[in-house]
């Protein structure tokens, strides 16, 4: 089946999916209600339209390591000086302060593989990346992408793992690094073995509900390095 690939590579990225109020997480790779939202904003799909987003939600996705990245806390305040007087998501004004704590990966850069069998639509969503019809981000609005998103010669006509293990390392190296030996991909899982995660789209994100699916880590070899990628 058509693989079509994703490169998301930035100084912060957040993938969370346990988020609650002041408290926001994220999880070690790229969540796939995440990517899905992404992908959305690129074809511009509205926040309300599940019919056109089910399609994107039914693909099938993996994740390729290719700098985990480091976790970070950022502390942030609103409204919490005694002269401050903030507007609550009701509309009425309040003088308690907020305070929030966010977690996100510094330095990550991951390769994202997505799956299905109709190749033309595959097409449409490696076309809408090149020019998206909305701005994209890396989780969270604020974490904008250092590179392109979009990759040449991305639609590739094998299977996901085969993709995923053959195709170049995407995070450029540096003087003090040694290359990696082996790189972390992560799978869905057919037969519900792996980690439960709940970050299948259920509904239209103006909805929000999502679903379990499994997950399954494994180790692949660090790819040849190559300059040309057949299309």
């Amino acid at each position: 089946m058509p693989t079509l690939l994703l490169r998301l590579v930035g100084p912060m990225q957040s993938w969370g999916t346990t988020s609650r109020f002041d408290q926001r997480d994220t999880g070690k790779e790229p969540s796939k209600s995440g990517v899905i939202g992404l992908l959305a904003a690129a074809m511009g799909i509205d926040r309300e339209n599940w019919i056109d987003l089910e399609a994107l939600a039914h693909l099938c996705m993996g994740v390729r390591h290719d700098r985990s990245g480091v976790p970070k806390r950022d502390y942030q305040t609103a409204g919490c000086a005694e002269s401050d007087t903030i507007i609550k998501a009701d509309g009425t004004q309040a003088k308690d302060g907020v305070v929030s704590q966010r977690f996100y990966l510094a330095d990550a850069a991951f390769l994202v593989g997505l799956e299905c069998k109709e190749r033309p639509f595959l097409e449409q969503a490696h076309t809408a990346l090149r020019n998206p019809v909305w701005p994209l981000a890396l989780g969270r609005k604020s974490y904008v992408p250092s590179e392109q998103i979009w990759i040449e010669n991305a639609l590739q006509d094998a299977p996901l793992r085969d993709v995923l293990a053959r195709w170049p390392w995407i995070a450029s190296p540096r003087k003090w690094e040694e290359l990696p030996e082996k790189l972390l991909v992560s799978f869905e899982s057919e037969d519900g073995s792996g980690v439960l995660k709940m970050d299948q789209p259920l509904s239209s994100f103006a909805e929000r509900r999502f679903g379990a699916r499994f997950v399954r880590s494994e180790w692949i070899l660090f790819p040849q390095e190559g300059t040309n990628v057949p299309a």
